[in-house]
């Protein structure tokens, strides 16, 4: 029995890569909203924030990058593990070679030019995320610290204050706030009016926190000293989870808030409600990390300036 001519064994690879191309295009085209956006958080109603979609196109193209060079990568592989396998008859070293200098050209030219396009779409998409040159219609001063977050609407001269959630393991579907998983009705609320840009102004208390709203595809840290800003546009109403993404100590986990992106009749309500509280004004970085007052009260205890 002879074994197949190395023409025979390409026809057979390249029929096999054609075919596998061709169920990888038709199964892209059948995919899901979920599939199609890299399986990042999304609606098919709409996109979350006017930075959504070119975030999830920044993430879904590198993917596809990624898997085209793997496939050809792969195909090079089997094609040589098949086309220069060694045969029965044949008992002789293939040729040594030292060096190929167009392949090393090649090794090193491919590479560079591969990271300077995604550097290129990637510094593009990030610099417009990160602008912060429009003026914004709402500014909010998000303060983390252990283990939970004030929200002082500047703005509107008004806060908030939270605390963090002492048992997240035992939270039910009940305790959901409008049926949203990852939120509480014991967490402390972030209200943003829909299509107005909100600047956030984030600091720190105590230790390094990160913001992150993962709906938004976005997250920025918040570190003792230093402020960090960013600006976004919520498109879409609804009711969103947030979270601190950097450990930051013993109850991280319960570190949560809730996001609430609403009209601006029922955002400018909230903000009535939190003046009729009496808390108005903003609240400092004074550290304290008096979280759950024996008393039960659920005033904050940092000073309220204003």
């Amino acid at each position: 029995m002879h074994s197949k001519s190395p023409t025979r064994t390409r026809r057979v690879i390249l029929r096999a890569t054609a075919i596998a191309g061709a169920v990888a295009v038709l199964a892209s085209g059948c995919a899901s909203d979920s599939v199609k956006r890299g399986y990042l958080p999304g609606y098919s109603d709409g996109e979350v924030t006017n930075q959504t979609e070119r975030l999830t196109n920044l993430w879904v193209g590198s993917w596809i990058a990624a898997l085209v060079v793997g496939v050809i990568t792969w195909g090079l592989m089997l094609w040589c593990v098949a086309a220069y396998r060694k045969r029965r008859d044949d008992h002789q070293l293939p040729v040594q070679t030292r060096y190929h200098m167009p392949l090393e050209i090649m090794y090193t030219a491919v590479p560079t030019i591969m990271i300077l396009v995604l550097f290129f779409y990637t510094d593009r998409d990030m610099s417009a995320v990160q602008d912060t040159s429009e003026e914004p219609d709402v500014s909010i001063q998000v303060i983390g610290k252990q283990w939970s977050w004030d929200f002082n609407y500047t703005t509107d001269g008004v806060y908030d204050t939270g605390q963090h959630l002492l048992d997240v393991g035992g939270q039910t579907a009940e305790d959901e706030l409008d049926s949203t998983p990852g939120t509480s009705q014991e967490l402390p609320t972030l209200y943003l009016p829909v299509d107005e840009t909100v600047e956030f102004t984030l600091d720190s208390r105590d230790v390094i926190h990160s913001f992150w709203i993962p709906a938004f595809l976005y997250k920025q840290d918040m570190i003792p000293g230093r402020t960090n800003t960013f600006q976004v546009t919520p498109t879409r109403e609804g009711t969103y989870a947030g979270k601190c993404a950097e450990l930051c100590g013993e109850f991280h986990s319960g570190m949560l808030f809730n996001v609430k992106v609403v009209d601006r009749a029922e955002y400018d309500a909230h903000m009535d409600d939190l003046r009729d509280a009496g808390q108005t004004g903003e609240l400092g970085l004074d550290l304290n990390r008096q979280q759950h007052p024996s008393s039960g009260e659920t005033e904050p205890t940092e000073e309220a300036a204003g």
